[in-house]
């Protein structure tokens, strides 16, 4: 029973992660060449700092998300392999 419910869960995440960090990596990219032109533009001082704000959380935020993403993609064997164990009583 629980196979069934865990094996097409695990699998649709198995496979979404790829193009998960693919779509990251191009809406951050898209999002801070944005803000860089924003950045670049901008003539008050005021303006820039906003920008200039604006752009750094942008980058610290989708390395953040492109870093547990990753990080999520490695760890799924792992994962798999304690609920497994979990499951089958193995662990102690």
């Amino acid at each position: 029973m629980f196979d069934a419910v865990a094996n097409p869960i695990i699998e649709l995440i198995e496979s979404m992660l790829t193009p998960l960090l693919g779509l990251v990596g191009a809406a951050g990219s898209v999002y801070c060449v944005i803000l860089g032109v924003k950045y670049a533009k901008a003539e008050e001082p005021q303006d820039r700092e906003k920008a200039k704000g604006a752009l750094k959380n942008a980058l610290i935020g989708f390395l953040l998300i492109f870093v547990l993403i990753l990080a999520l993609k490695i760890m799924m064997p792992q994962m798999i392999k304690w609920v497994n164990s979990i499951r089958k009583g193995t662990i102690k």
